[in-house]
């Protein structure tokens, strides 16, 4: 026969392990969870995520852009899909209508008012006239506000146009993702500030940044999938532009990279902040960075080849030529040469000098969305604010 003792310590004993079962199930909420059912997504951005806008306010990116998956152009500045593209396909989403885009446009599971060339700050020259778009983030961001307002007045009113509009529960059950910056870094280089001088101006640009990730914020958003800039010194925009410019191990200028680095070590630090400041969003800071500079390090590694090298360009060590734009035509010994891509972008890693291939926005999406990169390392399917029901 046991003893009281006995009995009372085996039931102590019981009741730990129940309480220590409960705890573990607290703390690792992840392994309960479902993954996020985002009815929608609100990109704000450049290049890196236009998917048509700069092509209809200005022109469209010509032939061979789009050739590998749309087989056509395609508004976006690359071979085929970007990395936003990916994303919308891994919700069972369509691809995101651009805001600009007013021909065969649908916006029931989104908007995206990324448009190339744009920065954060305001640009000292906008094209016409200069380089850079003149959809700035405060601009995207007021465009934002528009479309939501508009949106909600048109579904009231009933109609045709009101099956092309988002509903008014999908604004804060989105997924708001933004890939922007490196423009704002392009266009200090390319000014002829020193590294030093482009340095100055980063706390500003993420400032700029911060001020528009609140405002989205407190329209409604919960959860943000923010990428930080990647390594801009690999691209051979920068390459050919900047020779003198110290090479590291994988060819790319590293005072370039190192400024990048800098932009996103300030980036993190403003996400932690908004965590602080918003302790009820989903705020993901993803490292972008780390993965595409892999593709530059150890292309072999992955599949790729001639990573510093154009696909689609002409002339010098990179195939690349500020007057040889991918597409266009150009004189050559009075002969008249088409600025066409390589045979295999799916090798390649750099489409046109600035932008990416398809493979490598694919490779990089793939790496991206496993949560490997994010912090919190979460995966992107499970990087939504969980107070609302998905």
């Amino acid at each position: 026969m046991e003893s009281p003792s006995i009995t009372r310590l085996a039931t102590s004993l019981c009741c730990i392990c129940v309480l220590l079962s409960f705890t573990t199930t607290v703390i690792n909420p992840v392994v309960a969870l479902e993954n996020c059912k985002f009815p929608a997504i609100f990109n704000l951005g450049d290049s890196n995520s236009d998917t048509g806008g700069y092509a209809a306010a200005f022109s469209q990116p010509p032939w061979p852009y789009g050739r590998t998956f749309f087989r056509m152009p395609a508004g976006r500045f690359s071979d085929g899909r970007l990395m936003i593209d990916f994303i919308a396909n891994s919700f069972g989403l369509p691809f995101l209508s651009a805001y600009l885009n007013s021909l065969g446009s649908n916006y029931t599971n989104g908007a995206n008012f990324a448009t190339a060339a744009s920065t954060i700050r305001l640009p000292t020259s906008i094209i016409p006239a200069g380089g850079f778009s003149p959809f700035y983030l405060d601009l995207q961001y007021d465009q934002f506000v528009q479309f939501k307002s508009r949106t909600l007045k048109i579904r009231k009113r009933g109609g045709v146009y009101k099956d092309l509009m988002p509903r008014e529960e999908y604004f804060p059950k989105a997924l708001y993702t933004w890939d922007i910056g490196q423009n704002d870094l392009g266009e200090g280089f390319f000014a002829n500030m020193s590294i030093q001088e482009v340095n100055a101006t980063v706390p500003d640009i993420i400032n700029g940044f911060s001020t528009n990730v609140r405002r989205i914020y407190k329209s409604g958003a919960r959860s943000f999938w923010i990428h930080n800039t990647g390594p801009i010194g690999c691209l051979a925009y920068i390459l050919a532009n900047f020779q003198a410019a110290q090479r590291d191990s994988a060819g790319c200028s590293k005072p370039h990279n190192e400024v990048a680095q800098y932009f996103n070590y300030k980036l993190k630090e403003a996400v932690a902040q908004l965590r602080k400041d918003f302790p009820l969003a989903a705020i993901t800071y993803v490292d972008v960075y780390s993965v595409k500079y892999s593709l530059f390090s150890q292309p072999k590694k992955y599949g790729f080849e001639l990573p510093l090298v154009v696909c689609c360009g002409y002339g010098g060590e990179y195939n690349y030529s500020n007057d040889a734009g991918c597409g266009s035509t150009i004189t050559v010994n009075g002969s008249q040469i088409f600025v066409g891509s390589c045979e295999r972008p799916s090798l390649r890693v750099n489409w046109d000098g600035v932008h990416y291939t398809e493979a490598a926005n694919k490779f990089v999406f793939d790496q991206i969305s496993s949560g490997a990169f994010s912090d919190p390392p979460l995966p992107l399917k499970m990087a939504c604010h969980r107070n609302a029901s998905y």
